[in-house]
């Protein structure tokens, strides 16, 4: 009898640590978790006893990037949906191995364990590390998903993983260029909490620039030149983003930056993530491009910077001369969201330059 995705029944060839799991053994193992369980494996075993209820919705946090974090309800029917079209996008089969080295705190951890519920996945779970590879035998890997940090730190053994994706941060230039002509398929995802997981991809190992956006999801633009998403499958609401795109065709998009994070400077409007992208080759340290109020060009760029004050050295002969930060600024250590993603606005405000 074909097996029909639901949360109350895994798939037949579920696994979690080489061990089946059915219906009512997974309840034994969430609340082995809860009682005894590390943080990572009771929030896991909190969101198994969330998914086998008989209730229709899971509760998530937003990350809280941009904004105040708020609850929103996503159906489990779009966790479903999500993990169906993840395996119809990257050819992921029933006995397939995957192994999550995510928190479970956070929408990325959960969807790996839906969709090894759903499809069947042999799903083996490690605590979430920088080096998630570190103490990994030579056990090979369909699919897995990371932070670009953890890639980093493990770009010389993900050959033991066939398909990977990077979501949480943008890849820095640097990683991308090592990641071109790699065995392993590796693709930056693009997505937000109210979509369930990612809507497109972008496989960096064959260098591709663009975002494809997955089967059953249409892309528009709004007046701003932001990205507008209609995925039926996995939210009621069409969600107006506050992504600048720039649309390449039905199914494709270039990501450009953030609607909140343009600067307006002297007329010319700049993308703070394409000017970081230019400098990520001089700085080791971590940093972000921002804007203050000017009396002459209305907002003037300025570079801000994580650490000890220092003096620097760097080339600008790339930069188009308006574009070019006017100050730099030394911040000791940044504000994060609970994810660990930079809050540029709250890290400016501890320069306490009293811009209005």
């Amino acid at each position: 009898m074909e097996y029909t995705p639901n949360h109350n029944t895994p798939h037949k060839s579920f696994e979690i640590n080489g061990r089946r799991y059915n219906a009512k053994s997974i309840k034994i193992l969430a609340f082995n978790h809860v009682a005894n369980g590390s943080q990572n494996e009771i929030q896991l075993g909190n969101f198994i006893l969330e998914w086998v209820n008989d209730i229709d919705f899971i509760a998530i946090q937003t990350s809280g990037t941009t904004s105040v974090p708020k609850m929103i309800r996503l159906s489990k029917t779009s966790f479903i949906n999500s993990a169906k079209a993840t395996a119809a996008y990257f050819g992921l089969v029933a006995g397939d191995s995957a192994l999550c080295c995510l928190p479970f705190s956070f929408i990325a951890g959960k969807m790996m364990f839906v969709r090894a519920w759903v499809l069947g996945l042999k799903l083996d779970v490690i605590e979430p590390s920088s080096y998630p590879l570190e103490r990994l035998s030579e056990k090979f890997y369909d699919f897995s998903a990371m932070v670009p940090l953890q890639l980093q730190n493990s770009i010389s053994k993900i050959n033991q993983i066939k398909t990977l994706l990077l979501g949480g941060a943008s890849v820095p230039e640097a990683l991308v260029f090592k990641l071109k002509g790699h065995t392993t398929s590796v693709f930056e995802t693009f997505g937000m909490t109210e979509t369930v997981s990612h809507i497109a991809a972008k496989n960096l190992s064959l260098g591709e620039s663009f975002f494809e956006i997955l089967p059953g999801i249409e892309v528009t633009q709004d007046e701003r030149d932001c990205l507008v998403v209609s995925a039926p499958q996995l939210s009621n609401e069409t969600l107006t983003t506050n992504d600048v795109v720039s649309i390449v065709s039905d199914t494709a998009f270039k990501w450009l930056g953030r609607y909140d994070n343009v600067i307006n400077s002297g007329g010319v409007k700049i993308h703070p993530e394409r000017l970081e992208k230019q400098l990520q080759k001089q700085l080791k340290v971590r940093f972000f491009i921002a804007a203050l109020t000017d009396e002459t060009l209305g907002q003037k760029v300025v570079l801000i910077i994580e650490g000890e004050v220092k003096e620097l050295k760097l080339d600008w002969h790339q930069i188009d001369p308006i574009k070019r930060p006017k100050n730099i600024y030394f911040v000791p250590v940044f504000t994060e969201t609970s994810s660990g993603k930079i809050q540029r606005q709250k890290t400016l405000e501890l320069l306490n330059l009293n811009q209005s």
